[in-house]
């Protein structure tokens, strides 16, 4: 187990800076997501946290020690890759304790824990099997194993669904998940899924080009979204966006859209300019007594939902209503919004504006 803490951590290849002072704790025992599209820093935040790469700058603490420079062998962590990284000339009991037997333990003891955590992870009846002949899943359990048998501080997990077909990632996460609660953890994952991160991390960081964007739990992320490019990276559909030009005073508590008063959280800041009003599909109500309009363009049924795409003064929305719902394309219809849902977002910088709603996870963002 291990607290893990990283402090204006910076990474330069040549003229390019993969990450740009980075600042956030890991919790001892926490499951925490490092998430972001291809290219955003995050599997090199985890090389460095790992020891695979050095920062430029910064530094990183394990259990209060500084190991900002010391190499991936003196940081007790384990290191689990998308591609499995198994030895195939041997079988499943010789890779996941050949760790053990590297470290000179008695093998004895070896058979002991590569039982203990062959039975962990459903795996008995493979140990004897070549690693060439197994499934996906079962391959990705070998390299499970063969990390969690040395007992480090901290596992590092780069994209280790990433090879899965969309059914079966979606229980190797759940088993995942369930594997970090018993054994108390300290795990620190990378993914682009959004999904995943927000249905098994305990904290997420966002990034998007070596910066992080938001640092928080998964539904303050998805509920305060601290930058529009997190409302737009969070959530399927993403974030609706909808411009428009106003000045708030401190203590505004509704905007205007198209010249209908819209509520919104009450603003802990003025503003003055172009704003973008944010507002997630499900927080959108079809109403015929709103003078808010917008024209139906489409319809997508999902089975206990469907998604109405509709086009208003302010630009294009999509609303997640019931299935049972009768909409007709052509028809124009009100549309109302619950204003403690409402993000606005400075439409210059991404940030969103402080009001009641988010207040406190921008001041910690």
């Amino acid at each position: 187990m291990a607290e893990i803490v990283i402090r204006n951590l910076r990474k330069e290849f040549g003229d390019f800076t993969a990450v740009q002072s980075s600042s956030f704790r890991i919790e001892d025992g926490e499951f925490f997501m490092l998430l972001g599209p291809s290219g955003c820093g995050k599997t090199t935040t985890l090389r460095m946290i790992a020891g695979l790469e050095l920062p430029t700058s910064g530094e990183i603490t394990i259990d209060g020690e500084d190991v900002s420079r010391k190499p991936a062998s003196e940081r007790d962590i384990a290191f689990v890759f998308q591609m499995f990284a198994l030895y195939p000339h041997m079988n499943v009991r010789q890779n996941i304790s050949y760790p053990l037997i590297s470290q000179g333990m008695k093998r004895a003891r070896v058979r002991e824990k590569v039982a203990e955590v062959a039975g962990i992870l459903g795996i008995t009846d493979l140990l004897e099997r070549p690693v060439g002949g197994l499934s996906g899943g079962d391959r990705q359990r070998v390299a499970l194993g063969r990390a969690i048998v040395r007992n480090p501080k901290a596992f590092m997990m780069d994209e280790p669904l990433g090879a899965l077909d969309a059914e079966f990632r979606e229980h190797m996460a759940e088993e995942l998940r369930a594997l970090h609660d018993r054994m108390g953890a300290t795990t620190v994952y990378v993914t682009h899924d959004q999904l995943e991160a927000m249905q098994m991390g305990d904290k997420i960081v966002v990034m998007n080009h070596g910066v992080i964007e938001q640092f928080g739990a998964p539904q303050d992320i998805y509920d305060k979204p601290a930058t529009r490019f997190v409302a737009d990276f969070i959530g399927s559909p993403s974030m609706n966006f909808l411009r428009l030009h106003t000045r708030l005073e401190t203590g505004a508590d509704s905007v205007q859209l198209d010249h209908q008063d819209v509520g919104v959280p009450v603003m802990r800041e003025p503003f003055d300019g172009d704003v973008v009003f944010g507002v997630r599909p499900e927080h959108v109500r079809l109403s015929d007594i709103s003078g808010y309009r917008g024209e139906i363009r489409a319809a997508e049924y999902l089975g206990t939902t469907q998604i109405v795409t509709l086009a208003t003064a302010n630009g294009e929305l999509k609303a997640r209503i019931a299935s049972d719902q009768v909409v007709r394309v052509g028809e124009t219809v009100g549309l109302a919004f619950d204003a403690r849902t409402i993000t606005l977002f400075d439409n210059q910088t991404g940030r969103a504006l402080r009001s009641e709603l988010n207040e406190g996870v921008l001041a910690h963002g």
